[in-house]
C-alpha cells in the first residue's frame, strides 16, 4: 500500500518509492528557488529490500509517493539451511523468509524476531 505526498514533505530516516522499489531516505538537500524556477530537492535513498543506492532530483512541489512500511513480530518454528519458517504472532499465518548471513547466529527456533513487510515483499529487521 502506498500514500501521496509531496516532496517538501520528505523527513531522513522515512521511506519513499523510487522506480517501484521501497528505498529508505538517507539525506535530502534542498536548494533556494531562482529566478525563474521553482526550489529543487535532492533526495539520496538506499533500497529497502535490495540495497542498491537511488536518488531523485524534482522539485518541491511535485507529488511522490510513500509506501505504508509495517514492523511485525513472528515466531520461528523451524530453521532449513538458510530459510526460516515463520508465524506471524497476530495473524497466525506461516511463511518463509530467507535469513542474511549477518543475522543466522541471533535466529533460533523458538524466538521471537521482528520483520518489515511494505508492497508486498518481506524481510527480517534485527535491530
Amino acid at each position: 500500500m502506498k500514500e501521496q505526498t509531496e516532496v517538501r514533505n520528505l523527513r531522513e530516516g522515512r521511506y519513499v518509492i523510487i522506480d517501484d522499489e521501497v528505498c529508505a531516505i538517507k539525506g535530502i538537500s534542498k536548494s533556494k528557488p531562482g529566478k525563474h524556477g521553482s526550489a529543487k530537492a535532492r533526495v539520496d535513498t538506499i533500497g529497502l529490500f535490495d540495497g542498491q543506492k537511488r536518488s531523485i532530483v524534482q522539485p518541491v512541489s511535485a507529488k511522490i509517493f510513500v509506501p505504508i512500511v509495517e514492523r511485525k513480530t513472528a515466531q520461528v518454528l523451524s530453521i532449513t539451511g538458510d530459510v526460516a519458517q515463520l508465524m506471524d504472532m497476530t495473524e497466525y499465518t506461516t511463511f518463509e523468509l530467507s535469513i542474511p548471513a549477518e543475522f543466522r547466529d541471533r535466529v533460533a527456533e523458538g524466538n521471537d524476531i521482528s520483520y518489515i513487510t511494505a508492497m508486498g515483499k518481506m524481510r527480517l529487521d534485527m535491530r
